[in-house]
């Protein structure tokens, strides 16, 4: 929708596809690591685990996987400031969280990624309380939800912003996958960037180039937001081909809510997978639509390149609780395998397609495997 601003100070670009890393201005403390330690890369390409709360897990145990959930979505200086009118109770929602993870594992689900990062309040102590009191694994995610520029303490440093120099983003996102988050010995097992309507506006292709950047280095996935409507996915792309990504180890979200056939093909064209990742909402599209337009790719020979889940959350401030359970009142965890097997059975998709979409894509993107 929106045309995409040139890039300010970046680093020269490797050709799509080379795999070839960062210029020497994004190394920085990670270049110890390479040099003393082999390459990160190679070292987590060999792992065939995937990090979560508890720590590393089999890709093979990931089970059946939901790619693109929400725990707590918290404005954590609102809800400081303003507790009576924010609404989030921390004993509460986390026991609610509890619940709701066990009813979830019940149900036959056995992994969930928690796509909340920084911009979204990610805290993970409170996330580990969770973790430690279901079966259930959760798979924590570094990087930034932003839709038109980075948080003030970005703002004025790094490529393109008044003080120059390299980009911190990209030392934060390693940081969270090699050393962990924030002291609690957790690692990020997923990259998160986001573009939404406004396109991709010079801070944003900052932190979407950081994701991309980290990715190479690590070799950690990569899991979008976008607005569908406004194709943005296209551009995101164009960013990690520049960088060198992985496409294969890259995720198209919120893709489901177009039924822009063309569109979602361009994607998957690159070796992408799209997020189908908004299921028990009827907004913009309903289920049955959301239904088929996966029915169609499959159709087409992309059911080795579909994810789905919900994008919901135990709590979130960004819309009011009581709105979105009037508006949605399906909009859950469990909305998926109580629903969407038989859903997508009745469209014509075969149990080989579903498992698929529910277990072997999920542990292709996440571990490489």
């Amino acid at each position: 929708m929106f045309p995409s601003p040139e890039y300010v100070g970046q680093a020269p670009s490797a050709p799509a596809g080379t795999g070839a890393g960062p210029g020497p201005q994004e190394h920085g403390r990670l270049g110890a690591i390479v040099e003393g330690e082999a390459s990160v890369t190679s070292a987590m390409q060999t792992m065939q685990t995937v990090q979560t709360v508890r720590g590393a897990v089999e890709a093979a145990s990931l089970g059946r996987v939901l790619m693109h959930e929400h725990l707590f979505i918290v404005t954590h200086d609102y809800w400081l400031n303003h507790p009576d009118r924010q609404g989030f109770d921390e004993e509460r929602d986390v026991a609610e969280a509890i619940r709701a993870l066990n009813e979830l594992k019940a149900a036959g689900i056995d992994t969930i990624v928690d796509l909340t990062v920084m911009g979204q309040g990610r805290f993970l102590p409170r996330v580990q309380r969770v973790a430690a009191q279901t079966e259930l694994n959760i798979v924590a995610a570094t990087g930034l939800y932003a839709y038109s520029s980075l948080p003030m303490p970005f703002h004025y440093q790094g490529p393109g912003a008044m003080l120059e120099g390299p980009e911190p983003l990209t030392e934060l996102f390693v940081g969270d996958i090699v050393d962990g988050i924030a002291g609690t010995g957790v690692k990020a097992g997923v990259i998160k960037c986001s573009t939404d309507a406004p396109g991709m506006l010079p801070e944003i292709e900052r932190a979407v180039r950081a994701a991309a950047r980290a990715s190479v280095q690590t070799g950690a996935p990569i899991s979008t937001h976008t607005d569908a409507a406004a194709q943005t996915g296209t551009a995101q792309l164009r960013v990690f081909q520049e960088e060198g990504v992985q496409l294969s180890r890259v995720v198209i979200g919120h893709s489901g809510d177009t039924e822009d056939i063309d569109y979602l093909v361009s994607l998957l064209a690159t070796g992408a997978s799209v997020g189908m990742d908004r299921f028990g909402t009827d907004f913009p599209l309903t289920t049955q639509q959301r239904v088929d337009v996966i029915a169609e790719l499959c159709r087409q020979g992309f059911s080795q390149q579909i994810v789905v889940s919900h994008d919901a959350a135990v709590f979130n401030d960004f819309t009011p609780v009581p709105l979105m359970r009037a508006l949605a009142p399906e909009w859950g965890y469990t909305f998926i395998p109580r629903v969407l097997p038989g859903k997508l059975q009745q469209a014509g998709l075969s149990e080989a397609e579903i498992d698929d979409i529910l277990v072997a894509n999920p542990r292709r993107v996440l571990a490489g495997a």
